[in-house]
C-alpha cells in the first residue's frame, strides 16, 4: 500500500469536511455566501477563457453559478458517487428539466405508475404537446415483463424506487439493464435512497434530488439536484439547465450545505425512529399492511435489503376495510405533533392521508383499506406513539 496515499474517508467524515476550507485555515469554519449576477474579467483573454468552459463551474455569468452553487454540486456529486451535479431551484425542476435533454418529438418514454404527481402532469401536458408520448407501467413490474413496452422510439426510462405514496421496490440493476440494451437512458428519483443507494453502481444514468428534504432538513428551503457520473450524460443535463435558464438561490444553496453537514445523524435517527413507529403500527389490529421497504415482511424489503444501506423516514399505512377515509382524516386530525403537510426530510414528523389523491393509469396495487402515510421526525419515537395512541380512537365508528 502507498504510504502517501489519500485515506479512505467515511460518508459520515466527508460530510463535515468537504465544500470548505479546511481545519487549517484562518477564518470562518463555514465557506461565505456568494450572492451575484455581473462577474468582472481582467481582460477579454480571460473571458473568452471562462466563456469557453460553459459546461464546467466557470464563473462566466451569475445564471451558471456561484461558487456556492459549485461547492453545493461537488458535495451532492460526492454523496450520489457520481462526477458532475446540476442544481435546479425546486425538486420538481430537478425531474422534469433533465426529461427534456433527452427527448424530442416522436420520443417515447417509459413511466412507473407510482411516479411523483407533478412529473406524470408534465408528461400528459407539455411533453404530450411536444409530441412525446408517455406509457405508465406498474411499478412492480420485473424487467422481463417490461421489455415488451420499449419501442425504438424509447428513449427514457424513469425509476422511482420506492415510489413516495405507494412504496413500490423495483429491481433497478434488471430494469436498467432492460432498458440500456434497447438504447434508452435510466433517470432515476433517488430522493428517498439518498445516501442509502448508490444509484451508477446499479446501471442508473442520471440521479435525482428533491434537495428540498434530507439535504436541507428544516423544511425551509426549495431545491433539486441531478447528477451523473457519465461526460455525456453531463451535456444533455448542463444544456438543458443552461438552455432553459434554470437558476437556484445560492441562499438556499449555503442552506443545503449547512444542512449536509448533519445528514448523517439525522438519516440514521430519523430512520431508526422510523422504523419503531413502523413496528407500533405493524402491531396494531386496525392496521393491515405498513408499507416500508426496511421492515421485514413488507413489499420489496428483499430488494431494500440487497440494494439499499439504510432507509428514510417516510413510510405508509394501509388500514382494515373496516376503517372507513373519513376516519382517518379524524385521526389525523386528532394528532398534535404531527403536522397536516406535503413534503419530507425535515426536523418535525408529518401525517398525510393518500387515498383518494394519488393518480394511477394503469393496474393499482391491492391495497386492504384507507392509508395515510406517514414521516418521522427528530421527535421521541415514544411520544409520537403516545400522540398516535391517543387519535386511534377516531378510526372507530
Amino acid at each position: 500500500m502507498d504510504a502517501h496515499a489519500e485515506p479512505q474517508l467515511s460518508l459520515q467524515t466527508r460530510l463535515s469536511h468537504e465544500g470548505r476550507a479546511g481545519t487549517r485555515v484562518h477564518g470562518f469554519v463555514n465557506p461565505a455566501l456568494h450572492r451575484g449576477s455581473t462577474v468582472l474579467f481582467e481582460d477579454m483573454a480571460q473571458r473568452r477563457a471562462h466563456m469557453r468552459k460553459r459546461l464546467d463551474q466557470a464563473l462566466t455569468y451569475g445564471i451558471q453559478g456561484s461558487q456556492t452553487h459549485h461547492a453545493l454540486e461537488d458535495m451532492i456529486a460526492m454523496i450520489e458517487g457520481g462526477t458532475r451535479c446540476q442544481i435546479f431551484g425546486s425538486g420538481l425542476a430537478a425531474c422534469v428539466v433533465p426529461l427534456l435533454g433527452y427527448v424530442a418529438a416522436g420520443d417515447h418514454v417509459l413511466m412507473p405508475d407510482s411516479v411523483y404527481g407533478p412529473v406524470r402532469t408534465f408528461c400528459d401536458t407539455m411533453l404530450a404537446r411536444m409530441g412525446v408520448t408517455t406509457d405508465y407501467y406498474r411499478a412492480d413490474t420485473t424487467a422481463e415483463a417490461l421489455a415488451p413496452l420499449f419501442t425504438p422510439q424509447t428513449r427514457v426510462l424513469y425509476i422511482e424506487s420506492p415510489g413516495s405514496h405507494t412504496f413500490e421496490m423495483q429491481d433497478v440493476p434488471a430494469l436498467a439493464a432492460a432498458a440500456h440494451a434497447r438504447g434508452a437512458s435510466v433517470l432515476m428519483d433517488n430522493t428517498w435512497g439518498f445516501a442509502n443507494f448508490a444509484p451508477f453502481t446499479h446501471g442508473v444514468d442520471v440521479s435525482i434530488q428533491a434537495l428540498t428534504k434530507y439535504a436541507g432538513g428544516h423544511s425551509d428551503i426549495l431545491l433539486g439536484s441531478a447528477t451523473v457520473a457519465d461526460e455525456a450524460h453531463w451535456v444533455k443535463i448542463r444544456d438543458a439547465a443552461l438552455v432553459l435558464g434554470q437558476y437556484a438561490s445560492p441562499d438556499d444553496c449555503w442552506l443545503a450545505l449547512r444542512g449536509l453537514r448533519t445528514l448523517s445523524v439525522r438519516l440514521d435517527r430519523q430512520m431508526e425512529s422510523a422504523l419503531e413507529v413502523a413496528r407500533w403500527f405493524a402491531a396494531r389490529p386496525e392496521v393491515a399492511q405498513v408499507l416500508h421497504p426496511a421492515l421485514p415482511g413488507a413489499p420489496g424489503h428483499d430488494i431494500w435489503a440487497r440494494d439499499f444501506t439504510g432507509a428514510c423516514s417516510l413510510f405508509g399505512v394501509v388500514f382494515q376495510p373496516s376503517v372507513t377515509t373519513a376516519a382517518t382524516h379524524r385521526m389525523v386530525d386528532a394528532l398534535t405533533l404531527f403536522g397536516i403537510g406535503a413534503s419530507w426530510g425535515g426536523f418535525e414528523s408529518l401525517a398525510l392521508p393518500t387515498t383518494g389523491f394519488v393518480t394511477r393509469s394503469g393496474a393499482s396495487p391491492d391495497f386492504a383499506g384507507p392509508m395515510v402515510r406517514f414521516h418521522i421526525g427528530l421527535e421521541a419515537p415514544a411520544d409520537l406513539i403516545a400522540d398516535l395512541e391517543a387519535a386511534f380512537p377516531h378510526l372507530a365508528g
